[in-house]
């Protein structure tokens, strides 16, 4: 479900015009986030530590209304519900776009992304799906090999794109304290860096819960 955001009597309208201007509109903050507890959670559980903080990930970005906005044909577009496209890195090196959905409860999502998973891992090249009309998605990608401090995304300027992009980096443990590094890019016309700073707030406290 899906209803158009009131411009004309939203308190950003003038930050909207602005930046939806922009030829870059993005902006990213990259953190290190303590993922301790939940890796031990999503160890003692059984389920893959990838899949456990995308659905993490989504948690948080459920939670946070400017982070379910979508600009569409000029018009912002506020989403009940966003899903991620995650890459999907196969036995040979290449990688994949996947479609994974957000349930609220996990179990059902670790079997709906492990299936996904797998699909992916068993086909060629990148567009491994149709993601037409799919704008309430973020793009989710994890880079485990490197401790990154920034991060940048290829991006074309032709094509209309407001969906955050979250990335992980490698999980590094330091006396006793696992952490990691997230970037956000976000499309400023969206939301600011308030709004980012509750996502990472939220999302740090889905990962401790």
């Amino acid at each position: 479900m899906k209803h158009k955001l009131d411009i004309a009597n939203w308190n950003r309208k003038t930050h909207f015009e602005f930046f939806s201007k922009f030829e870059e509109p993005f902006f990213g903050i990259t953190v290190n986030v303590d993922c301790t507890k939940a890796y031990e959670t999503a160890k003692r559980s059984g389920i893959s530590f990838f899949i456990f903080y995308l659905y993490k990930t989504l948690a948080a970005i459920n939670a946070i209304e400017n982070f379910r906005y979508r600009i569409i044909d000029g018009e912002v577009i506020v989403y009940d519900k966003i899903n991620a496209s995650p890459t999907i890195m196969r036995d040979d090196t290449t990688f994949g776009f996947a479609l994974v959905e957000y349930f609220d409860d996990l179990h059902l999502f670790n079997k709906k992304a492990t299936l996904e998973t797998e699909r992916v891992r068993n086909t060629n090249g990148l567009l491994t799906r149709d993601f037409s009309g799919e704008y309430n998605l973020i793009h989710f990608s994890s880079i485990p090999w490197v401790n990154f401090t920034s991060i940048s995304h290829s991006r074309s300027f032709t094509f209309p794109d407001s969906c955050p992009k979250v990335s992980f980096g490698k999980m590094i443990e330091e006396n006793g304290k696992k952490t990691m590094p997230m970037s956000v890019h976000v499309h400023h016309g969206l939301m600011d860096g308030y709004h980012v700073s509750l996502f990472i707030d939220e999302f740090q406290k889905q990962m401790d819960a």
